[in-house]
């Protein structure tokens, strides 16, 4: 089984590059240069194997992102914001039936067919983010290679790995945890690996990971591992033996297509 290797990540205290301004800040602050390195994470076992939903959680600053983005080095993550979009209306975009189409966009909150005949260009920050959870899920996906400036296929199945940077940040909170219920489903149904991370952990429930990585700051982190054996979904929809995200909105395929007030609400 693939593991990522100890992960360490210091940042010295004085940058390489000096200035006058910066040797100012450290004087008025009585700063010097025994000042030991910033510490985000030391010796750090994640122990991530094919098929894990990994979640990063901690508040801004804590170093969730810098060892996602170790973790995601390392296990060659395809990176989502990193992801060449078509100019093609979101129902072209991806391979299979139609109603194949439908499920997975709706499965990531789009849904409403005025959002299905438009471009990626044509959307909001937050819809194009679900846009490239779909398009990453299903394996259609290529990035830039920055080094060459050819363009670098994604992998596919078990093999794929997905990186989420500030998952569901730009949702209300309501449709973050559906989406969230809706990727751990999409994940164990499609057996592909996506690390995650995210400074709200209301939505950890939802998600259910497979490995919960809390960071405190200071170098102060926890792994915690869910011992559940998963088995393979027989449908990438939101039907399972847990239970669903209280009713938030009207949904179409598992997406939402628009908030009301649920019937426990009004009751």
């Amino acid at each position: 089984m693939e593991k990522t290797m100890p992960i360490t990540i210091r940042y010295p205290f004085r940058s390489a590059r000096r200035s006058l301004a910066t040797g100012q800040v450290a004087d008025l602050f009585g700063l010097d240069d025994c000042e030991p390195p910033h510490t985000v994470a030391e010796n750090l076992e994640l122990g991530i194997r094919p098929g894990d939903l990994v979640l990063f959680t901690g508040p801004s600053g804590s170093g969730k992102s810098s060892i996602l983005r170790a973790a995601g080095k390392e296990l060659g993550a395809l990176d989502l914001q990193a992801l060449k979009l078509p100019n093609v209306p979101l129902i072209d975009a991806l391979p299979g039936s139609v109603e194949e189409r439908l499920s997975l966009l709706a499965a990531c909150g789009l849904s409403e067919a005025r959002q299905l005949l438009r471009t990626p260009g044509e959307l909001s920050e937050g819809q194009r983010y679900r846009f490239r959870m779909a398009y990453g899920l299903i394996g259609a996906g290529s990035v830039s290679d920055g080094n060459t400036g050819r363009t670098v296929a994604d992998a596919s199945g078990s093999d794929r790995v997905l990186l989420l940077d500030e998952f569901a940040a730009m949702l209300d909170r309501p449709l973050a945890k559906v989406l969230a219920f809706n990727l751990r489903k999409l994940v164990t149904f499609r057996r592909c690996t996506v690390l995650c991370a995210t400074t709200h952990d209301d939505i950890a429930d939802d998600l259910n990971p497979d490995i919960h990585v809390r960071c405190v700051g200071d170098g102060e982190v926890t792994v915690e591992r869910r011992d559940v054996k998963k088995k393979p979904s027989a449908s990438p929809t939101i039907s399972g033996s847990r239970k669903a995200p209280a009713a938030i909105g009207r949904t179409s395929l598992g997406g939402i297509t628009a908030r009301t007030t649920s019937p426990s609400s009004a009751a």
